[in-house]
Order: C-alpha cells, then sequence, then structure tokens
C-alpha cells in the first residue's frame, strides 16, 4: 500500500514536470517551426507545427537584409570583456573584504554592496554623461565599462572565500606561500563553483541586455544581437513573420545550445555555490 502511494505519487511529479515543460518549450518550438515555413503557411486554421518542405531561404535572406553576422561578434566580444574583467576585480574584491583586515571593511564593503540596492535604470543617466565626456559613446567599450565592477559578484564570491578555514590560510604561509600565490592556488580552484556559477548570470544577463546597447549606440558597426533584431523587426516593409522568427531563433540560439551542452555543470555549480555560500 505504501509502495503504491509512493508510486502515484511519483508519477503525478512525473506529469507535472511533463506539462511544464511543454508550456516551456512550446513557444522556442513554434518560433523554430515558423523560421522554417514558407510565408503562407505561418496563419492557417489549422496549426502546422512541423514545416514540410523546409524553407531555410528564411535564414538566407535575414542575412541579406541585416548583419547579424556582425552582430553575433559584436555581442560575444561585449559579453566576453564585461565578463574578463568581472572576473578580475570581483576575486581581487571579494579576497580582500574576506582574508584582511583594515580600518572600516564593514562599512567599505557596506558601500560596495549599495550597488545592488540602486536601480541599475538609476544609474544610466550619470553613466552617458560620463561617457559622453570622454568621448565613449557608440563604442563596444561604452556597452562594457558600466558593469566591469559587480557587487553582486563580490558578495559571492566572499562569501565562499569566508567559508575556507583560517589553518589552511596559515599551513600555506608556512609553506612560503604569499598572498596571491595562496589566491590562486587555493581560494580560486575551491571556488570555482561560485565563479561559473557567477559567469552564467554574468553571460545570460549581459548577453539579452537590450536597453544600455540602445542608449549608447546608434550605428550598425557595434549594434549587438538584441539591438539588431529590435532594429529588423521595426522595419518599413512590416513584419514577416518568417523572417522575424529566424532572426529571433539565431539570436536565441548560442544561449540555448551554450546550455544543452554545458547544462550538468551548470546543475552541478549552482548546487555547490550554493552549498559553500
Amino acid at each position: 500500500m505504501k509502495f503504491n502511494r509512493h508510486l502515484r505519487n511519483k508519477s503525478g511529479l512525473h506529469l507535472i514536470l511533463m506539462v511544464v515543460s511543454l508550456i516551456t518549450v512550446a513557444p522556442y518550438f513554434w518560433i523554430l517551426s515558423t523560421s522554417l515555413k514558407f510565408r503562407t503557411e505561418v496563419f492557417t486554421q489549422t496549426p502546422k507545427w512541423i514545416p514540410w518542405p523546409i524553407n531555410i531561404q528564411n535564414y538566407l535572406e535575414m542575412f541579406e537584409m541585416a548583419p547579424f553576422h556582425l552582430y553575433l561578434l559584436n555581442t560575444i566580444i561585449v559579453v566576453t570583456g564585461i565578463l574578463g574583467v568581472q572576473l578580475v576585480t570581483i576575486t581581487l574584491a571579494a579576497y580582500v573584504f574576506a582574508r584582511k583586515n583594515f580600518w572600516g571593511k564593514e562599512f567599505f564593503f557596506f558601500l560596495f554592496l549599495t550597488q545592488m540596492m540602486i536601480p541599475i535604470h538609476a544609474t544610466f543617466l550619470p553613466n552617458f554623461l560620463t561617457l559622453k565626456h570622454f568621448d565613449l559613446l557608440n563604442t563596444r567599450v561604452a556597452m562594457m565599462l558600466p558593469f566591469f565592477a559587480s557587487g553582486y559578484g563580490t558578495f559571492l564570491l566572499r562569501q565562499a572565500f569566508r567559508q575556507i578555514p583560517k589553518a589552511l590560510e596559515d599551513a600555506a604561509v608556512i609553506d612560503g606561500c604569499g598572498g596571491l600565490r595562496f589566491l590562486w592556488h587555493v581560494l580560486i580552484p575551491l571556488a570555482k563553483p561560485t565563479l561559473i556559477a557567477f559567469s552564467i548570470i554574468s553571460i545570460v544577463s549581459h548577453w539579452n541586455d537590450y536597453l544600455w546597447p540602445l542608449i549608447v549606440t546608434d550605428t550598425p558597426e557595434v549594434r549587438t544581437l538584441t539591438i539588431g533584431l529590435g532594429m529588423f523587426v521595426q522595419q518599413e516593409s512590416g513584419a514577416d513573420w518568417t523572417l522575424l522568427m529566424a532572426a529571433t531563433a539565431f539570436v536565441t540560439a548560442p544561449m540555448l545550445i551554450f546550455f544543452l551542452v554545458f547544462q550538468k555543470k551548470f546543475v552541478e555549480s549552482f548546487m555547490l555555490s550554493g552549498v559553500k555560500g
């Protein structure tokens, strides 16, 4: 009796997960399906989920109408540039706040965390004016510079560093290991799950960022994928749903593939960072 109840509960849970998964996947499947249809197949009385014959001409036409290859390159440069600098700044800041003692440490850490309390949109005007003063508008640097430091990343990594026993650091010092060597060879490897978790958050966040790149750029040469997609929708010829879905699939596909390839690592990193933090 107990076994049957457990089996029913487990079957019910699996059924709920299947329904939720279907609801989640259905929109993207529709996007992909529509991107491979002919224009006359988009709006029909009977929905056609599996297009046949497949029309890849939509993707070729999409690249002819807008330089999406350039948008992709700009997005990769911006996202990796932000992440690369962030990993340096949050690691050094977290190390100082977690392992060093100095006057006013808690107060300065509180000031550092105010970045998390202030809405990001409230910083757009001063950041824009600063970039304009230094003649950096309409450049890739303009899209990256305001995000080189991260209060959230510093907080997350500080918590991970604080979990590492002091005795381990004392033993490293006795063996002749200096501060930076201890950071590089001991702290960073032990905090690897937290770094991976933060990297995922940063990559997804800045890959999908729309408003800030829209504010600081106005030429195709430096536009990212999200801005390019927005401009593609606003064409004077009106919305061609097959081309629009092809562009949407192209913009979202890299992140989807990235997750499918590394999904096990993603889950492990978030779980371990949660336990350690």
